[in-house]
């Protein structure tokens, strides 16, 4: 596509007088384009003074779009603000109207202008992978590229909705959920098998062609084929019965219970859809909520709700616009998706999404029957996310006021940092950060950081902390230095007394960001929560009212900041128990230490192993031998 894309630099039909001149700004600049531009579809730009881009759009014909634009009057207020801050505009032109709107959901997620709707969560999906990487396949949770050899099922709007499917089809078809590395070392049933959610194929409990036929029935299930499993489950619990098989009929009629479970936990499952994403938009004093509803084989995989970034004077035909461009970016659209509004550029969209799919894709508005009773139902889910979103957002807001009267802040934080450390008597130290806004916690914002200081004394608190905000600040000082991006702290919060303070204070000093408001958080003198006392730089320690709001809000600020580090501790932990002294041998991989360790039955024994041992290894070369026993047998 970038073959067909051609520059417009900003003309030169105009200059300024002298630097103390102001630059010209609004429908003057933009006017002065029109000499260059000329109906070919592509995407424009507006930028401000400072060459930041105010505004991404797309147009079937530049010219008269930009012509627009250079009317001084007939704006909304959002348009009419963002022409009078533009100084200077770039063109792209492209070969179709399809590739200009490809190109401008791609601009608009990379640049995030200020005037666009701008999808803020863009996350993931998760999928159900049956591998089909052995001759017993495994069914497994899976998220990002499908690059394993399977089928893939998806998506579900959550984890948790993943989760509960896999957990009732080992129910329903003693499918294994083992790695396959676990897999083939094991040599009696795990716990799985003896609480009938595996039928261990691991040790020959069941033949390869039946275990297929589980895999297919699974398979029929999660394409929408459930009637005809069921049936087939019917018949063989009838047989069993006829038989005296009781047991085995027992058996078979809780993996039918277990089904019927799968279907009635999914809620919605509608009969005459059965590939598609219902997206209903609302919005309500500036703000938006998108609920999608994900149909697949005619059952309901969840629903998941977003709150792009739009305007005051944003119509519902270009938020949904957007935010389908943006959303479909990243993730496989279905046959059809189904939506609460009009789009101005709907053919467009449907080619883009079409081209993507690599089959057609239909946008519907539907006006009656089952489809727009889903849309309806998706639209009272939006409705009512946004209600709670807003309300939670007004708590907030309440909350920061208050947070700033309480350590005498100048204004409301639009950015709290809130610090962590986590270690066991000094080992797999690590320090959290966490970040709360205007719109709770920003979890996207969070980090964690390794403690790497060797000079640290093990268990040191206030060298931690001295390490982690001196990789913070140094961090923001060369990223941001104009402090410009809103990145900076507007309040840290610290956990600990007066000490990690004077520690945090000689860091903010060595760096020059003194005029960040710093509160260490430290628990009273029977450490029980609702005593907890405030440091502050020169200032003595002082107390919250016991059933303050804010007490409550910055309580539980630090214990999701405790909870982030300590989390963060424990895969550390766990990572450094798994750990052998293979993992730092050069040409040791993944493959090749589990061929030693089975071989040899510890790593200790594969560090004291002779060189005609170690070349005996399957998969290890002689040559491998011999790095591996030089590397524990320098001397040698």
């Amino acid at each position: 596509m970038a073959g067909f894309f051609r520059f417009h630099p900003k003309p030169t039909t105009f200059n300024f007088m002298s630097d103390a001149q102001p630059p010209i700004l609004g429908h003057e600049v933009i006017q002065s384009y029109l000499k260059s531009i000329d109906g070919s579809p592509g995407v424009y730009r507006m930028l401000d003074t400072e060459s930041r881009v105010l505004y991404v759009g797309k147009a079937r014909n530049l010219k008269a779009r930009v012509s627009s634009y250079a009317r001084p009057t007939g704006h909304s207020g959002r348009i009419a603000r963002m022409i009078s801050m533009t100084a200077s505009m770039m063109f792209l032109t492209t070969r179709t109207e399809t590739e200009a709107l490809l190109l401008e959901q791609n601009l608009i997620k990379q640049l995030k202008p200020k005037f666009n709707v701008l999808l803020r969560d863009d996350k993931s999906f998760p999928n159900i992978l049956v591998s089909q990487a052995t001759d017993f396949p495994q069914i497994k949770k899976h998220r990002g590229a499908k690059k394993e050899k399977g089928s893939y099922y998806g998506p579900f709007a959550s984890a948790g909705a993943v989760n509960r499917t896999l957990n009732q089809l080992q129910r329903v078809f003693l499918l294994r959920n083992c790695s396959d590395a676990m897999f083939q070392s094991r040599t009696r049933p795990c716990l799985q098998y003896q609480i009938k959610r595996c039928s261990a194929p691991c040790v020959d409990k069941i033949s390869k062609a039946e275990y297929a036929s589980s895999v297919h029935d699974a398979e029929k299930f999660l394409q929408g084929k459930s009637t005809d499993v069921q049936a087939k489950l019917a018949a063989d619990m009838q047989t069993a019965s006829d038989e005296m098989e009781f047991e085995r009929a027992a058996a078979l009629r809780d993996r039918i219970k277990a089904m019927t479970n799968v279907q009635s936990a999914q809620g919605i499952n509608p009969r005459g859809v059965d590939e598609a994403d219902i997206v209903a938009l609302h919005l309500d004093q500036g703000q938006a909520c998108v609920q999608v509803f994900f149909i697949r084989g005619g059952q309901n995989w969840g629903n998941q709700d977003f709150y792009p970034r739009v305007g005051t004077d944003v119509d519902a035909a270009e938020a949904l616009e957007a935010f389908l461009g943006q959303f479909y970016d990243t993730k496989e659209p279905p046959r059809q998706l189904i939506l609460s509004n009009e789009i101005d550029n709907s053919d467009l969209m449907a080619d883009a999404l079409s081209g993507k799919l690599g089959r057609k894709v239909e946008l519907l508005v539907p006006k009656r029957g089952e489809k727009a009773e889903l849309v309806d139902s998706a639209l009272r889910n939006a409705r009512e996310s946004l209600a709670r979103k807003m309300a939670e957002t007004a708590t907030q807001a309440k909350l920061l006021r208050g947070l700033a009267e309480a350590f005498d802040l100048d204004a409301p934080p639009t950015r709290v940092e809130v610090y962590d450390n986590s270690h066991i008597q000094g080992t797999n130290a690590v320090g959290g950060m966490i970040v709360a806004g205007p719109e709770g916690f920003m979890k996207g914002q969070y980090r964690k950081f390794n403690i790497k200081g060797d000079d640290l004394t093990p268990g040191d608190d206030f060298g931690m902390m001295k390490e982690v905000l001196s990789r913070r600040f140094k961090r923001l000082l060369k990223e941001d230095p104009d402090r410009t991006q809103g990145h900076w702290p507007s309040l840290l919060l610290i956990d600990g007394g007066a000490g990690q303070v004077s520690a945090v204070a000689e860091i903010m000093a060595e760096f020059g960001v003194q005029d960040i408001p710093m509160v260490g958080v430290a628990k009273g003198v029977d450490r029980d929560a609702g005593k907890e006392e405030f440091h502050r730089v020169g200032q003595r320690p002082f107390a919250l009212r016991h059933n303050d709001p804010v007490l409550y809000f910055v309580q539980r600020m630090r214990d999701e900041a405790h909870r982030f580090a300590i989390g963060t501790h424990r895969a550390k932990r766990t990572k450094a128990i798994g750990a052998t002294p293979l993992d730092d041998v050069p040409g040791v991989g993944a493959a090749r230490k589990r061929a030693l360790l089975a071989h040899f039955g510890s790593a200790k024994a594969v560090t004291r192993a002779n060189l005609a041992d170690l070349k005996a290894v399957d998969g290890v070369s002689a040559a491998l031998a011999e790095k591996i026993y030089g590397y524990f047998h320098e001397g040698a």
